[in-house]
């Protein structure tokens, strides 16, 4: 066993980079913070072969003296803290006084600074001295060959264009956080990204795109000692992957899970499945209530109140969602759906119509497996009100379109609703108010038999309690088949079969300590959309209003449990531009 000894400097510089520099994204993300902290407002990358070959950031802040320059490349030299109370409530971007240290030792390091006042700038070179240079204003880092003494750290390094990926990724996340500062990037001397300086809206727009922000909702809360702000988009702006979510602590890019959590959470009702949700939100509270230095690259954070911070952003997002679920609130003209009038109540279309119980109860539909007349004739409203201006927020309806679409008139034009995604998010509601109680359920006077894998019937039978709660009642008719005596109430029209494999696969997939509570909404929503009025369904009037008047008492009947829209408005405007008329 060799003895115990010190390790060399430059050694210790290079082991501390295998943490802080793990590829030219990185340290890009070093260099702009420190540019932030030093007050800048404009900045200005250039990269060279993806960073790999060359990085440099220059940017127009405070500047430095010549003696600070030596000190830059030092390792735990720092301006920014003195005592662990400083530590404690650190404010700046950078702090630890390692970064340049360790990318110096993997790289040839220049800097560049004129500190204002200063005859001329001042230039110091990877273990040289302050030279005399020409420099209008601020600090220039000019990185190049990054890993060149490294050759097996190098070979690790992706493509160019991945690189340069990952360091647009970098660029752009700094560049959300402080909408007041200019920002300029160039690859391989071809201008990439000009982000001049401007408000908060502006720079998502020209980073997320146009269309994030005709989906996003304003956040905005305060309590004084924290603050939640930015922008959620709603669920139809649901993406495949986390590429579009973006979340600042004191202005700073973390990728936290409690946040995370509470982000999901409050997505909860809204977007099921395999989508991800889409935001910006920014969290502000006072320093000393969250720790920074979890880690290195500084992405990860620590609250002193995770549960409060967690419930405060949670309801602060679910809050930004929510206006635009009530159908009967009026709408803002960015949104899709046209500004209605507010009633508090509308009178029923038919006399003795009872519009608030279960809409299952008033759909009186054939059964599922009969067959429908594929080209039935749409049934047509002969008798409109004579003044628009009374109509509900949805209008009434005037006919049925192939089976899938109802399509209404109110006060605004043209109401098209998808009555499956409608009636999904309806049942959703309602099942969950439902099992707040007991769940009503409608006993079968014949039982169901249903054959099932192996695999199936053991999952029924680990999860009965559950399956229970939830308004079945199964037992066991053979080795592979399963006896349904009853159903939920709200459901007794679904397909029985469908609706008890999809509720299995759900559970399966579920730990069983996580089930009802934290999949509660999921097992709600697949028995939500195997309930729901299916396409090709022929409904009456009655039965067109009445989904109607039950989407405007429904929270959250814009979208269906999987993000998607129930109805659209096309105004008055819209139709006679479709048609040109007044050309």
């Amino acid at each position: 066993m060799p003895s115990i000894h010190l390790l060399p400097d430059l050694l210790i510089s290079q082991i501390a980079a295998g943490e802080v520099v793990e590829r030219p994204a990185s340290v890009l993300k070093e260099l702009l913070e420190n540019s932030l902290d030093a007050g800048s407002r404009d900045i200005r990358v250039q990269l060279e072969a993806g960073g790999v070959k060359r990085l440099r950031v220059a940017d127009d802040g405070c500047g430095m003296p010549p003696e600070d320059l030596p000190l830059a490349l030092a390792r735990h030299a720092t301006s920014k803290i003195a005592s662990l109370d400083d530590l404690e409530a650190v404010a700046t971007m950078g702090f630890r006084g390692e970064a340049l240290a360790s990318i110096a030792s993997v790289a040839r390091v220049t800097i560049t600074s004129r500190e204002a006042g200063s005859a001329h700038a001042w230039r110091i070179d990877n273990g040289g001295s302050p030279e005399p240079a020409a420099l209008d204003a601020g600090t220039v880092v000019d990185v190049a060959d990054l890993y060149y003494n490294t050759p097996a750290r190098r070979k690790f390094l992706r493509t160019e264009q991945t690189e340069y990926g990952h360091c647009d990724d970098v660029f752009g996340r700094i560049a959300l956080s402080v909408p007041q500062v200019a920002f300029q990037l160039m690859h391989n001397g071809r201008l990439m990204q000009r982000l001049p300086a401007g408000d908060m809206a502006t720079r998502v727009r020209a980073l997320l795109g146009d269309e994030f922000m005709q989906h996003a909702r304003p956040v905005e809360a305060d309590a004084g000692q924290i603050r939640v702000s930015g922008y959620a988009a709603q669920p139809a702006f649901s993406r495949s992957g986390r590429d579009a979510q973006y979340c600042f602590v004191n202005g700073r890019f973390v990728r936290d899970r409690l946040l995370a959590h509470a982000l999901r959470e409050a997505y909860a009702d809204v977007l099921h499945g395999a989508r991800h949700p889409a935001y910006v939100v920014f969290i502000e509270l006072d320093p000393r209530a969250v720790d920074v230095n979890v880690h290195p690259a500084k992405t990860e954070v620590r609250f002193r109140d995770s549960r409060g911070v967690h419930q405060f952003v949670f309801h602060a997002v679910e809050r930004a969602l929510a206006p635009s679920t009530q159908v009967a609130a009026a709408v803002a003209p960015s949104s899709p759906f046209e500004p209605l009038p507010e009633r508090p109540q509308w009178p029923s279309l038919q006399q003795g119509m009872n519009v608030e119980q279960p809409l299952a109860r008033y759909f009186d539909f054939v059964r599922q497996d009969a067959p429908v007349a594929a080209s039935a004739a749409p049934v047509l409203r002969p008798d409109l009100p004579a003044q628009q201006n009374d109509a509900p927020p949805l209008g009434f309806a005037l006919a049925q379109l192939q089976g899938v679409y109802v399509l209404a008139q109110n006060s605004a034009g043209l109401v098209l609703v998808d009555m499956h995604a409608a009636h999904e998010r309806i049942l959703y509601e309602q099942l969950k108010k439902v099992l707040e109680g007991a769940p009503a359920v409608q006993r079968l006077l014949i039982p169901a038999v249903l054959s099932m894998s192996t695999r199936e019937v053991a999952t029924a039978f680990e999860y009965a309690d559950v399956l229970e709660r939830l308004g079945f009642d199964i037992g066991q008719a053979g080795p592979n088949e399963l006896m349904v005596r009853a159903v939920p109430a709200l459901l007794a029209r679904a397909d029985t079969g469908a609706l008890l494999r999809a509720l299995l696969e759900e559970l399966r997939e579920a730990p069983a300590s996580q089930v009802v509570e934290r999949r509660r909404n999921e097992l709600l929503a697949t028995m939500a959309c195997h309930g729901a009025v299916r396409a090709n369904r022929l409904l009456s009037l009655p039965e067109m209003n009445a989904l109607l008047r039950d989407m405007e008492a429904c929270e959250r009947a814009d979208q269906c449990n999987h993000g998607r829209p129930t109805w659209v408005q096309l105004s008055m405007a819209e139709l006679d531009r479709l048609f040109m008329r007044g050309r």
